[in-house]
């Protein structure tokens, strides 16, 4: 008989894990998610779901006497409580990593302490903190909340001092840390793996283009020499060698302008810029961490075709409920997440542009640029 899978978040991720699973009933047979959003994205797919917050202490509990292995979409888990459930369920990433991942303050702290490049940080209790690490760090510098903190919701960029009361007050009293601004020339990504029994691949480095910090498309291989390929990678390996704990990790980083790599941050779990590989890869990053996560051999993490993914956002301008999208073109695989209300840049699907026939890049974004109109969210 095959593990109950329990999942904290039924959200895309979810899915799309979920999705991965049920392909392979040998290994799992059943598929919970605890999600507070009733008909979430993972229910619509076939999980089973407990309705309740992703820090509901007996919601986890319920949750683990239920599965005999517990992993999450999202950092937003309570990793005390998790550590307290491990009797009843195995779970990876580790609470412990998790502990460290998302507080992004440990997080980064535990980076350097194992030499890993990131860029100047400190801690900020207080509003003398924040001023004396600016007389350091000079501007811009950005401050951010520790945790709970994702699509750059949790940052504050602060370019002059006339901006410093502001800044401290937008955050409402949370633990704060103060980053050195890094005047980089691409945010790139690595997709790691590592496996129980400590086995560890990785995707290959791909590009980020943001906007308004919510990732808008992934470009897979990231358009940088093989040098700065080789460096990201090497990091990436590093890093997965330090932390605990088998799964999916999206490794951020910045290329800066000496093409010197530095990492931004890391996600336990599986990540938007991965997307691509559900086309472009022989493994997806969804099955991959479930390989890792079941102890299983990881599988192959070579990139078979240059492929674009491209983030389908809710407009700014509208909420409400949208009209199907559809798009008909053989190397372009839409992913729509099942979500009835669209809201301002909330994420509502995804596209694959795959380079089957030699594309290059740039072709592919010339496609791109021609298809983007076809997937626009408008109102019913």
């Amino acid at each position: 008989m095959g593990k109950v899978l329990g999942i904290i978040g039924g959200g895309q991720l979810g899915m799309m894990i979920t999705e991965a699973a049920k392909k392979m009933p040998e290994h799992i047979s059943k598929i919970i998610v605890l999600d507070p959003v009733a008909d979430c994205s993972a229910s619509q797919v076939g999980a089973e779901q407990i309705i309740a917050d992703f820090k509901d202490k007996n919601a986890i509990i319920e949750l683990a006497k239920k599965s005999d292995i517990i992993t999450y979409e999202i950092e937003s888990g309570d990793s005390e409580v998790l550590k307290s459930v491990e009797k009843d369920a195995e779970i990876n990433p580790s609470p412990e990593t998790l502990k460290i991942i998302q507080d992004k303050f440990l997080q980064k702290s535990f980076l350097a302490e194992n030499n890993i490049p990131v860029p100047e940080f400190l801690q900020v209790n207080s509003i003398s903190d924040l001023k004396q690490g600016l007389e350091k760090f000079g501007y811009p510098s950005l401050l951010k909340a520790r945790r709970d903190a994702y699509d750059g919701r949790g940052n504050f960029k602060i370019d002059s001092s006339s901006q410093i009361q502001a800044a401290f007050d937008y955050f409402n009293k949370k633990n704060l840390m103060l980053e050195r601004f890094v005047p980089f020339k691409m945010e790139v990504s690595i997709i790691a793996a590592r496996n129980t029994k400590g086995q560890i691949k990785t995707y290959p480095l791909v590009e980020n283009i943001h906007e308004e910090n919510i990732l808008r498309q992934t470009i897979a291989p990231a358009r940088v020499t093989e040098k700065v390929a080789k460096k990201a990678e090497d990091i990436a390996q590093t890093t997965m060698t330090v932390l605990k704990g088998a799964g999916i990790f999206g490794i951020e980083m910045f290329v800066t302008k000496t093409d010197e790599i530095l990492i931004n941050e890391i996600a336990p779990r599986v990540h938007n810029s991965g997307h691509h590989t559900l086309q472009s890869s022989k493994v997806s990053q969804f099955e991959q961490h479930l390989r890792a996560i079941l102890g299983l051999e990881l599988g192959d993490t070579m990139l078979l075709h240059p492929t674009i993914m491209y983030n389908i956002l809710g407009p700014k301008n509208f909420e409400g409920e949208y009209s199907t999208l559809n798009i008909s073109k053989e190397n372009v695989f839409l992913k729509m997440y099942g979500k009835k209300i669209s809201k301002p840049l909330r994420k509502l699907g995804h596209l694959n542009i795959v380079g089957t026939n030699n594309q290059t890049i740039d072709q592919l974004l010339n496609e791109l640029s021609q298809i983007k109109d076809k997937v626009k969210v408008k109102s019913i």
